[in-house]
């Protein structure tokens, strides 16, 4: 009787610890999986699919445009779905007429909540009733993230999720930036 149980606690401990070594092998593997990390999306076609289906809270794009105005040019975009803890991020560059231009800063200028010259998040939180924003995402220069001083940034919503202690941990923003000068919109939001 006492081999029996012997025997029998012996294979259960193997078996549990086979089934530990698997399992434990396959959530490793997928916590070191680099292939889902960050899948910049930069390829215009694919601006409505991201839009319609792959961005989840369509109230933070609901002031992006449906679809690419015909008379957009120097188009740049840019999706990242986040990873882990990171956020998710969306920008649409683009230049359009000077008119076009005039009237959307206009209306933008007219809803937003908060209003910034130039920059990017890091500053525009450190600011006095300051909130996160964006960084140039779509700036043609790679190695400085931070708007020039004639890009207006124009934050049209801001929802802090973090907590008492530790204020925007999470949380969305979005909005444009617009730069009349070179009669260009940017149309930007981030979750995290």
């Amino acid at each position: 009787m006492k081999t029996s149980l012997v025997k029998i606690i012996t294979i259960l401990s193997i078996s549990l610890g086979g089934i530990g070594i698997v399992g434990g092998g396959f959530f490793l593997s997928r916590a070191l999986d680099k292939s889902q990390e960050n899948q910049i999306v930069e390829d215009t076609e694919r601006y409505r699919e991201v839009r319609t289906k792959l961005w989840l809270d369509k109230s933070q794009i609901k002031h992006f445009p449906t679809e690419i105005p015909v008379d957009a040019t120097g188009v740049r975009f840019v999706y990242s779905p986040g990873y882990m803890q990171g956020g998710n991020v969306l920008q649409l560059r683009m230049k359009q007429p000077q008119s076009k231009i005039a009237t959307l800063v206009k209306q933008y200028r007219q809803t937003a909540k908060y209003k910034f010259r130039g920059g990017d998040t890091n500053e525009h939180i450190n600011k006095p009733n300051g909130v996160p924003t964006t960084f140039f995402h779509t700036s043609d220069d790679t190695t400085d993230k931070s708007f020039p001083f004639n890009y207006e940034i124009l934050v049209l919503g801001a929802d802090d999720k973090g907590s008492k202690d530790f204020q925007w941990n999470h949380g969305d923003s979005y909005g444009v930036a617009i730069n009349p000068q070179s009669s260009e919109i940017i149309y930007w939001a981030e979750a995290w």
